[in-house]
């Protein structure tokens, strides 16, 4: 059996862009941690449930490596930095090119994305690529991931059913709930792979 903890970010800092150059993709992925974030990381990663890990993986975003360094000194690992695990990208100059109801349009129809942006299908065939080969490469393992909140939900509706309920999103897996809001930080979802690397459990795994 090999075992993935899929794990959101923790909180970033917010910053004011407006004297910023940079375009709006190289804002976000250097958008760091807040100090806030920095403790909830700490606190949440220091679960026993995250001892004896084997291999760690980061998208290559600062909130992101940030996140995964509180799972390095305890398992005694490096960070490997996978570009492929990043956030969906919107492909935009500006905010006010992003539609009103962009987030709905990309949820029910996973070709929809807008201007150099990824679609919901592109950046699940992606993250399902990263996922399959670190499967391949480490057999009966115990991996760590850190990612991002929707990139992560659209890997998981490769398995999930997911619904709409009270305006917000439902995930379930066989008939469980896994998560029914939006994603919180370092959300950690625990994915169990038999000999063949087939899915056969996913758990929500809740941090006191």
């Amino acid at each position: 059996m090999t075992t993935i903890y899929l794990i959101r970010h923790s909180k970033p800092l917010k910053v004011n862009n407006e004297f910023n150059n940079d375009d709006l993709q190289i804002q976000n992925e250097k958008q760091s941690l807040s100090i806030e974030g920095e403790q909830i990381a700490q606190d949440k990663l220091n679960n026993m449930e995250l001892d004896n890990i084997d291999i760690l993986f980061s998208s290559s975003y600062v909130r992101s490596i940030q996140t995964a360094k509180y799972l390095t000194e305890k398992n005694n690992l490096e960070i490997n930095i996978v570009s492929n695990l990043g956030e969906r990208k919107f492909g935009i100059d500006s905010w006010d090119e992003l539609p009103e109801d962009f987030e709905r349009k990309q949820f029910f129809d996973e070709n929809y994305k807008i201007g150099n942006g990824e679609s919901q299908k592109e950046v699940r065939d992606r993250m399902y690529s990263v996922i399959m080969k670190v499967l391949h490469e480490n057999k009966n393992k115990r991996i760590a991931i850190v990612s991002h909140g929707t990139a992560i939900s659209y890997l998981l509706s490769k398995w999930c059913d997911i619904t709409i309920e009270d305006d917000k999103m439902k995930y379930s897996y066989n008939g469980e709930v896994l998560l029914h809001n939006y994603f919180d930080y370092c959300e950690t979802f625990k994915l169990e792979f038999d000999e063949n690397n087939n899915l056969f459990n996913i758990q929500n795994i809740k941090f006191n």
